[in-house]
């Protein structure tokens, strides 16, 4: 049992600004370091060894469930995969017992589910570190590598004109957040009734960030940054016809990137519904870097895990 309270990975102000731009210098320094090397070698140092992470999936998943296990794998450690269906999780037990019994048996928790307030539980009666791998309110460790990937490809975060296209969504949500932390703006095209959080846009605003929402896609783009979008059905989500429909215009195609500055980004978290969201010319344009966002949730995720456990 741990004397200390334990750091979790909630959402992004659990960080705080100064500790996420530690992890993401962190994560570009190793990262370089074992340029080339075989996926599953450690890195030299092995930071985590000894170390399990327990992760606990309820939704499916491809990104989270390959990063979480690798970056284990790199930092020494290791990673066992928990699906709601085959563990008591699914058949009753409840989150407090089951986050009891996991802090017995594993160094962190990692967590894939639907409701917030599941994770949240799991994290008041852990006694080891608790990350949020999704939730429907927020998606923190998504955003990590987004924030990397920017950088990486050499655009400062203070300043930063982001606009999202579609659903306002947990990932959103959390671009929101990161940008009253890392000071950029976000310009939000959404159709009526599909706004984000309004928490944490108010908190965002309160902390200085520039986030405005457009009805008017055009006008979201125009002069961005980085473009993003998301899959307009998520995991779960009923009525699709009415959403789809309503979703149509904020599709981002050639026509609405040509409104963004030249050098824009595009990302998307993935999976992709291609020739939805997105067609098939931009996502494979020479304008998107999403397969440097999928790979770089491995090394986000390698510096948010170090943070938990203390070493940043």
């Amino acid at each position: 049992m741990n004397a200390q309270t334990p750091r979790h990975f909630l959402n992004l102000t659990d960080a705080g600004g100064d500790a996420i731009a530690a992890m993401i210098g962190d994560a570009i320094d190793r990262k370089s370091v074992r340029a080339g090397q075989p996926k599953g070698k450690a890195d030299a140092d092995a930071p985590l060894a000894g170390r399990v992470l327990a992760m606990v999936f309820e939704k499916n998943s491809t990104r989270t469930r390959v990063s979480f296990d690798i970056a284990m794998r790199q930092l020494g450690g290791s990673a066992l995969t928990l699906d709601a269906g085959t563990t008591q999780l699914g058949r009753g037990e409840s989150v407090a017992d089951t986050a009891r019994v996991l802090s017995r048996m594993a160094d962190a928790i990692m967590l894939r589910t639907d409701d917030h307030a599941k994770v949240e539980e799991l994290a008041h009666y852990a006694d080891v570190p608790v990350i949020n791998g999704l939730t429907d309110l927020s998606h923190p460790c998504q955003i990590m590598a987004d924030l990397l990937t920017v950088i990486e490809h050499g655009k400062a975060l203070p300043g930063l004109e982001v606009a999202w296209l579609g659903d306002g969504n947990n990932v959103l949500n959390s671009i929101v957040e990161a940008a009253g932390l890392m000071k950029f703006n976000v310009r939000i095209g959404v159709p009526e009734g599909y706004e984000p959080d309004l928490a944490f846009i108010a908190a965002a605003q309160a902390a200085g960030a520039g986030i405005q929402v457009y009805r008017d896609p055009v006008a979201a783009v125009r002069g961005a940054d980085v473009i993003v979008t998301d899959t307009w059905i998520s995991m779960g989500q009923t009525h699709a016809e009415a959403k789809l429909a309503a979703m149509g215009p904020y599709q981002v195609n050639d026509a609405l990137m040509a409104h963004a500055k030249p050098d824009a980004l595009f990302l998307h978290c993935l999976p992709a519904h291609r020739g939805e969201e997105v067609t098939n010319a931009v996502i494979d344009g020479p304008q998107s870097v999403i397969w440097d966002e999928a790979e770089n949730r491995i090394h986000a995720q390698k510096s948010i895990l170090r943070w938990a456990f203390g070493q940043i």
